[in-house]
Formats: structure tokens, sequence, C-alpha cells
């Protein structure tokens, strides 16, 4: 749940703050239920069934759709890979590195960390990279925002703009991502959990949804009671760095928010590529296991490295963070539907009676799932079809 506070989210948040100041804020909330759902659906299908999703997709549609949910994740893992090199580079920028350095050092030191160690120690330090973010929300509580503008706007929603229907579905995007779904499933697998934690899952996922929102809620709050008094249009990470170096120093902001940026983006740098490795394993049926050395997993490990080379050179190419990162948003919300329609069905048909969605809840989660199907791929399409 750490990985979902990554560049993307924090510059797509920052962008709704700076452009529409509070009007997108209630969306961070609004999310909240709707985000513990899919990811909750996610434990019931690790746990009841010792697979990931990728795998049952395979076993229940054949390999031609499960390739199709392959190619999905795929865009989304490589739009995501991107976003987090390039707010590493934007962070290493603050501070004069060039965005070569950046890319070159994070590409070999999570290539080295996953070959050496195991999932939890791995997982160990992602989480202490996320923490990171908490920083957040002690800029946005100096950031002293106006209560009654606040309130003011949280009244107002814009839907007949398309500027604003597109940041609409870059938020649903960058808080309900594809490759989450997928990473939650596997890494529950992999960590061979059993119904035993059912109970401890479901708070952790709760506990994580709440504190992700609120740290995207606390980005944009930042944004808007300082940049966003004037509609700004942001363009590149600097610019971001502003709302806190008008809090907190010059120097001491940058770092903050370097600090905040790099904790996020690190986590999800190592969440997409082994999202990508896990599926690609799952799908092909090769083995694909941190556990594993190398040698008896050299197609996950491939994977994995291909992963991080090709989207670090990208990076270098000079792509532009603030519209790659915001555009990735808009197309996982794209993708959403199919990927929330595989869920929904896999927990209907292939579960335990006893973890079987059914009754009320059934019904919650399939409400909840039309309702964030046709509200992502209306704002994504017409708010790309008004651009």
């Amino acid at each position: 749940m750490l990985a979902n506070m990554e560049a993307g989210s924090v510059i797509t948040a920052a962008q709704s703050g700076a452009e529409w100041g509070y009007r997108l804020l209630l969306l961070q909330f609004l999310i909240i239920p709707l985000l513990y759902m899919t990811q909750e659906v996610t434990i019931r299908l690790a746990l009841g069934t010792g697979k990931g999703l990728s795998e049952l997709i395979r076993q229940h549609y054949g390999r031609g759709m499960s390739y199709l949910a392959f190619a999905v994740l795929s865009i989304s893992c490589f739009g995501a890979l991107l976003t987090q090199m390039s707010g590493l580079a934007g962070a290493g920028q603050l501070f004069g590195v060039p965005v070569w350095q950046t890319v070159l050092l994070i590409v070999t030191m999570t290539f080295v960390m996953m070959w050496t160690g195991s999932y939890q120690s791995v997982e160990r330090i992602a989480m202490c990279f996320g923490l990171f973010g908490i920083a957040f929300l002690f800029v946005a509580w100096n950031a002293h925002p106006d209560t009654y503008q606040l309130l003011d706007q949280l009244r107002q929603m814009p839907f007949g703009n398309h500027r604003y229907l597109y940041l609409v579905a870059a938020n649903l995007g960058t808080c309900i991502m594809p490759w989450a779904i997928f990473y939650q499933q596997s890494a529950m697998v992999n960590k061979g959990l059993s119904m035993q934690q059912l109970k401890i899952s479901r708070v952790e996922t709760l506990l994580g949804a709440v504190l992700c929102q609120t740290l995207q809620a606390a980005v944009l709050v930042a944004a808007a009671a300082t940049l966003g008094r004037h509609g700004t249009s942001l363009d590149n990470v600097p610019q971001i760095s502003d709302a806190f170096t008008v809090v907190l120093g010059e120097a001491f902001g940058r770092l903050i928010f370097a600090a905040g940026l790099a904790g996020g983006a690190l986590v999800a740098t190592i969440v997409v590529c082994l999202t990508a490795a896990w599926a690609m394993g799952e799908v092909t049926g090769v083995r694909h296991s941190l556990e594993l050395h190398p040698s008896q997993a050299p197609w996950f490990y491939l994977a994995f490295a291909l992963m991080l080379v090709v989207s670090g050179a990208t990076v270098c190419s000079g792509i532009s963070l603030i519209s790659l990162s915001i555009a990735t948003g808009v197309v996982n919300a794209l993708l959403l539907p199919l990927v929330l329609f595989f869920l929904f069905r896999l927990a209907r048909t292939d579960l335990p009676d006893s973890v079987r969605l059914k009754g009320w809840y059934r019904n919650a989660i399939g409400a909840t799932f039309i309702v964030a199907a046709v509200l992502s791929m209306y704002a994504g399409i017409v708010g790309i079809w008004g651009s």
C-alpha cells in the first residue's frame, strides 16, 4: 500500500492542488473504500487459492485471455516504472545530480538488492523507504490552508470541464493501479501466507489504504495552499518542490520533498519490477521467486533486469515528467475496468465458500466496481477527447 504513494501519485496530487485548489480533495477520501475493496478481494483470492491473479486468469479463461491481462499489466508497469525513474531523477536534479547518474544508481541498487535478498528483506527495505512519505503530512499542516476556501471548494466539482475530468481519471489511475492489484496477490502467495492471516491482512490493507490516501490528500493540500492560488500548471519537479520550500525554507523544504518523493518512488520501483516478473512467470509457467537463485529462475531475473534497463534508458532520453505521470494515471484508469472484471468474477467463482463474495458485501463491491469503471472510462475518454 505504501507503493501507492509513488512518484506519479505525488505529481498528480500536486498538479490537482496547483491547478484546481481543493476541488479534487474530496475525491482522495472517496477513493478509500474502492481502494480497500479492490485490494481486499486480492487477499481473498491469494489466501483462498494460493495462486497469483495472472495464473488464475490463465486457468479459468485460457492462455489468450491471460496474455491479454499480461499485456494490460505490462503497459501499466512500464508506464509506472518510467514515472518512478523520472521522479527519482527529478529529485536528484534538485541537488545538481545529472539524470543519468541517478538512473544508473537506482538501476544498479535495485537489481543488486533483488539478486542478493529474500522477499522478506526486500519488503522491509521498501517499507522503510516508503515511510519517508509521512513528511507530506507535516508540510500540509505547516502550509496553513484557508479553511473557508477549502470548505467552499469542496462543494465545487466542475464535471463539465474536460481538464478537471482528465485529472479525475489521473487520480483514480494513480490510486487504483492494475500493477498494485496484481502485486498484492502475488506477494501474499510468495510469502506463503494462509487463511490464518486473513484477518490481519485485511486490517493492514485498510490501514494502508487510509494512510496512502491521507498522504495523497496532504500533497494536494500543500500544493493548493501554496501554488493553487492562481491555478498554476506545473511543468517539472522543481516547481512542485516550491510548495515545500515556501513552507519549510529552501534547503530543508527541498530535502523533505526529495525524501518523500524518493521514498514512494523507490518502493514502487521494487513493486513494479516484481509485479511484471511474477506475472510473466505465472502466465508462462516458468519459475518465479526471489527465494530462488538467478541460476534457478533465469527468466524471472532477466524480466526484472530488462524492465529496469529499458525504463532507465527511456528516462535518460529527456521525457517530460509531469505530462508522463499524469498520462500514466489516465491510462491506468482506462485499463481499470478489465482488471476489476477479472477480480470480481474470480472472487465469485473460484473461492471456497467461506471466503467467496456473497450477500450484501458482494453487492456493495459489485456496485462500487461498476461506478469506478464507468467513472474512470468517462473521465478518461472525455478528458483525452477534450484535450
